[in-house]
């Protein structure tokens, strides 16, 4: 396809650890018939960042032309929104580049608690043999569980949409509403209520913290809590402490208040913990997925067309 002679300017301003020059290069080949294509930094009329780029007004005025903004991720919590507004300047994302594999992981990690596969992972460690304590270590099914999902966006939407499949009655929770099937619980709620949560929460005014001390005091002991959202809308800390009075029975979680956690290996003190590295949203279709957003919105944006997933 031949390249548009009035393409607008677009600049990589970010790229995450797993991202090679050759992902970059293949994304610069296929955006070039509705982009020119700079080099990273310069001011230009899109900027590409990732959530590792946080994107203000100081950021801004390096770029006097920026138009648009586009962020690799579901996420958006590291745009300045208001700075955007006031400059004119739209901002869009990729929510679907990671869904799957954020719904793949969810789920994984949920029944890794609910089966109780840390515990008996831990006894195998040990050299234990340990059908003897199958009785005392709560082993669910997903059929016929209780979970709740925080936060119905994208990717809560699918989770919530899985789990009904395989048998599980799903409440939530989020303020934009509820998809059918979906039974309207709060976070305390749900905390006190399900057999397991799930963090799907974007990170914005209002949901830091969401899954606090207060809300973590009142949870069953045996509640399996999962969080693949953003790092701040759990209170880590108050969690690892739960856990270890014995108010959870497992807690997994892949992103972190401070990243890189400094703690990692706090994962050996409890055979119910499970940390990641910020990596669910990772699989090897990844670059592909991400190219194809980023190519859906540049070019409606050259072509003058509402952005596919704007961030509002």
């Amino acid at each position: 396809m031949a390249a548009r002679p009035d393409r607008p300017r677009l600049s990589r301003w970010g790229r995450s650890p797993y991202e090679r020059p050759a992902d970059l290069e293949a994304e610069a080949h296929r955006l070039s018939p509705w982009v020119e294509v700079l080099p990273a930094g310069c001011d230009a009329e899109i900027l590409v960042v990732t959530s590792k780029d946080p994107v203000h007004d100081a950021v801004l005025d390096r770029a006097p032309a920026c138009r648009l903004v586009m962020t690799t991720t579901s996420g958006h919590d590291h745009l300045d929104l208001a700075a955007l507004r006031r400059r004119g300047v739209q901002a869009g994302r990729c929510p679907m580049a990671r869904r799957d594999a954020v719904a793949d992981a969810a789920l994984g990690l949920i029944l890794h608690g609910l089966r109780a596969i840390g515990p008996l992972t831990a006894a195998a460690r040990e050299g234990r043999w340990a059908r003897e304590a199958l009785p005392q270590l709560g082993m669910r099914t997903l059929a016929g569980a209780h979970v709740g999902v925080i936060g119905l966006g994208v990717i809560g939407r699918e989770v919530a949409r899985r789990l009904q499949l395989l048998g599980a009655r799903v409440s939530g929770h989020d303020p934009a509403g509820l998809p059918d099937g979906v039974a309207p619980l709060g976070v305390a709620a749900q905390l006190a209520a399900c057999d397991a949560v799930t963090l799907h929460c974007r990170l914005e005014p209002g949901s830091a913290g969401v899954v606090g001390v207060v809300e973590l005091q009142g949870s069953r002991p045996d509640l399996v809590l999962v969080n693949t959202a953003r790092g701040d809308v759990l209170d880590l800390p108050a969690a690892l402490r739960r856990l270890a009075d014995g108010g959870l029975q497992a807690l997994a979680v892949d992103v972190f208040p401070v990243e890189p956690w400094p703690d990692m290996a706090a994962v050996a003190a409890h055979p119910g913990l499970v940390l990641l590295p910020h990596a669910v949203g990772y699989h090897v279709g990844l670059h592909a997925a991400i190219q194809e957003e980023l190519e859906s919105a540049v070019r409606a944006f050259a072509e003058g067309r509402p952005l596919p997933h704007p961030v509002a």
